[in-house]
């Protein structure tokens, strides 16, 4: 099994801020060789250039995107170790929210993790090696009251993931997902209000998260999940998924009491 270690080549997308940032710091502080990736140049240069990683800004859930951050961190890794796509967004409310926002949910949330996977996979099973982790959320094992396009595509997210682990695992090939319900991060912060994320008073920290997968990076275990009580409300959902939506439901109703 392949593991995180210095000199292994790391490639963090959505890394201008956030749990991206958080990651790219400790990889590199690690010894890794990191490349970093996001639509916003000025802060992802910042970040590049304080951990002395390579930026390549772009939009890395398009198909054109994607190619081009792979060419670039293979020319400068060599080969590509481990893949943290880690950008992803939260946008629309309710059945109001547009095919738009739809759409933006399912390119960033979901296919820019295919779209990366096709490209890394067959070098990663010739070499028996490499290692694909998404960020996800707690949304995509429960839900999102207020906010199904982060719901779905957070569920296909982990969806995908789970496919990758349980088709290529034999080969060498770890598949993660990083499962948390709040970070103090600038989505927990436009998200505000929505329930199902805590306040920032119950949040973990991008640097605690990030911390959670290095230490995962040592193992193959798929889930990195963060909180004692997602997964607890996780298993309670499998085992009595009418009891579970009744009680959301009636969360729901409390808060629309509220209103």
């Amino acid at each position: 099994m392949n593991v995180l270690a210095p000199g292994s080549g790391v490639v963090v997308t959505g890394a201008a801020r956030g749990i991206g940032k958080a990651m790219a710091t400790r990889f590199a502080a690690e010894g890794c060789r990191v490349v970093v990736a996001d639509i916003d140049d000025a802060e992802l240069s910042a970040v590049a250039d304080s951990i002395g990683a390579l930026a390549v800004p772009g939009d890395a859930a398009s198909a054109a995107g994607t190619a081009a951050l792979v060419d670039a961190a293979r020319e400068e890794l060599g080969k590509i170790d481990a893949w943290y796509g880690n950008a992803g967004v939260e946008r629309g409310r309710g059945l109001e929210a547009s095919d738009h926002a739809w759409m933006t949910s399912y390119e960033v949330n979901v296919l820019a993790h295919v779209r990366a996977a096709r490209l890394l996979l067959p070098d990663w099973v010739a070499r028996g090696a490499g290692r694909f982790v998404v960020t996800s959320s707690s949304a995509g094992l429960l839900t999102l009251l207020g906010s199904p396009s982060y719901a779905a595509t957070e569920h296909a997210e982990i969806a995908f993931a789970e496919w990758l682990a349980a088709t290529y695992r034999h080969q060498g090939i770890v598949a993660q997902a990083i499962v948390a319900r709040s970070v103090k991060t600038a989505m927990l912060e436009r998200s505000s209000g929505l329930p199902g994320f805590r306040t920032e008073e119950g949040a973990l920290t991008a640097e605690e998260v990030a911390d959670a997968v290095w230490d995962a990076g040592q193992s193959s275990q798929f889930w990195i999940s963060l909180e004692p009580d997602v997964a607890e409300e996780y298993a309670a959902r499998a085992a009595d998924v009418d009891s579970w939506l009744d009680e959301v439901n009636r969360f729901r109703q409390e808060l629309d009491r509220t209103d």
